[in-house]
């Protein structure tokens, strides 16, 4: 069975830095995004890899400089199932919005179904990471 294409569109300067695009298409299944905290420079998709012993826990790095932090290391995946998009809380610490409405935080999980036009902000309302996500392009 083939997938419908998606995309991730950088709403704001510091998402397009994260995706190194303005339009990104998701390669794969479940796409999971977290937070950089490694140290040093911050590789962006798709050279975001550990070292090669590393396991890698995201296909999408967002660097965060300073000390208030919206993304959590695991933040969100987004899947594909039953012919629709979903986007699912990896126990983050703020939770995502969704078309304003918030996806997990506290750490409790939860997901939230995906239609194209989409508008995700990764963290509280405060995070300058929004992405628009876009189906079909």
């Amino acid at each position: 069975m083939t997938e419908a294409t998606a995309f991730l569109k950088a709403l704001t300067p510091e998402a397009e830095e994260c995706l190194g695009t303005r339009l990104l298409q998701i390669p794969y299944f479940p796409f999971k995004v977290g937070r950089e905290s490694r140290m040093g420079e911050m590789p962006r998709y798709p050279d975001s890899r550990r070292r090669a012993d590393s396991i890698q826990n995201n296909d999408l790095y967002i660097s965060e400089p300073g000390s208030l932090l919206n993304v959590s290391r695991e933040h969100f995946q987004i899947e594909a199932r039953n012919g629709g998009f979903y986007l699912v809380d990896r126990g983050s610490a703020c939770g995502t919005l969704v078309e304003g409405v918030s996806v997990g935080g506290d750490r409790a999980g939860g997901e939230r179904a995906l239609a194209s036009g989409d508008v995700i902000i990764v963290g509280t309302s405060a995070s300058r990471h929004a992405f628009k996500f876009v189906t079909g392009v």
